[in-house]
């Protein structure tokens, strides 16, 4: 399918609160999912793993990361690279706001 070219403002596009304390919005396109999370202090994403290859670029704040058994506290500026199946989880030490790349599209985020 070709895919037609968009302008846009994240601001603009709906929220879903995907775990408490997780607030995305997300731009999809065939191939990827770009996922901007404003994520509020002390919220937790327990450990998991997907398919997808995900990269993690913190905004603002700082997130603690723990990605295969390692932990870093990651500020602005931060990026975090999660290969397929890997296991990771984060605390949000402070209000966050990051934007996840994730290939292939996430459709369970849609």
């Amino acid at each position: 399918m070709d895919m037609e070219h968009t302008f846009g403002h994240s601001g603009d596009l709906p929220v879903k609160e995907l775990l408490p304390g997780f607030f995305g919005r997300m731009v999809h396109t065939d191939k990827l999912t770009v996922a901007y999370f404003d994520i509020l202090a002390n919220s937790v994403l327990p450990e998991h793993h997907h398919p997808h290859e995900q990269v993690t670029n913190v905004l603002s704040g700082a997130l603690q990361m723990t990605v295969n058994g390692e932990t870093k506290v990651c500020r602005a500026g931060d990026y975090v690279v999660i290969p397929s199946g890997v296991p990771h989880s984060a605390v949000a030490l402070e209000d966050c706001r990051v934007m996840d790349v994730f290939q292939p599209a996430r459709d369970d985020y849609r």
